[in-house]
């Protein structure tokens, strides 16, 4: 079953027509996200799922081959480099295969990192204010 992608409006509805296989890893994905970032909204964006705390946190997406997440280039080039040399990265991005586990405690760091620096900001932010 296909589903319009710019209907949709939850994670739930985004994650619902795919394979059982993928269902999986992107839920396990979301409640690893949320364990790390408990305090952080779910939300649709770009047409994929989003997690915000003090601005966009991180966004994944099912693929073709891989899972697709979305940290922000400060963790993919920057601060997690070395640890994910695993795996495909761009900028911004790093592909999780299809076939393969997904690196639990990677992602809670990474999460926990944008956490960190989402506050970061925020609270420079409202010095300056």
């Amino acid at each position: 079953m296909k589903t319009n992608k710019a209907s949709v409006t939850t994670i739930d509805q985004y994650i619902a027509p795919f394979a059982p296989a993928v269902r999986k890893t992107l839920n396990e994905l979301r409640s690893t996200i949320k364990a790390a970032a408990p305090e952080a909204e779910e939300k649709i964006s770009y047409q994929m799922p989003a997690f915000t705390l003090h601005g966009n946190l991180v966004y994944f997406a099912a693929c073709k081959n891989h899972i697709g997440f979305y940290p922000g280039s400060s963790t993919v080039t920057g601060e997690f480099k070395k640890e994910l040399s695993p795996y495909v990265c761009g900028k911004g991005t790093i592909r999780f295969p299809m076939d393969k586990p997904l690196p639990v405690s990677l992602i809670k760091r990474i999460v926990k990192f944008r956490m960190a620096e989402n506050l970061r900001r925020a609270e420079t932010r409202q010095r300056g204010a």
